[in-house]
């Protein structure tokens, strides 16, 4: 069962390698244009919130799940 895993894996692993390839890259001189157009509409703080949400979303989750784990540890 799990060598049916490696080659997805493996797949997976070569799909993101090779998108990685085809960013460009960036020196220290040039400005970041879709962040500089973000501050400059304001919209900036929206993506912040938005940001900052989602990962307090995965922290509650995850506290809650340990939570859970080890009410199931004690019971067992």
């Amino acid at each position: 069962m799990r060598n049916k895993k490696w080659p997805g894996l493996l797949a997976g692993l070569l799909l993101a390698g090779i998108s990685l390839f085809s960013q460009t890259p960036m020196t220290g001189d040039e400005p970041v244009q879709m962040a500089d157009a973000l501050h400059a509409n304001g919209k900036i703080y929206a993506v912040v919130a938005v940001v900052f949400t989602i990962v307090i979303g995965i922290v509650v989750y995850l506290i809650r799940l340990d939570r859970k784990i080890s009410r199931l540890e004690k019971e067992a």
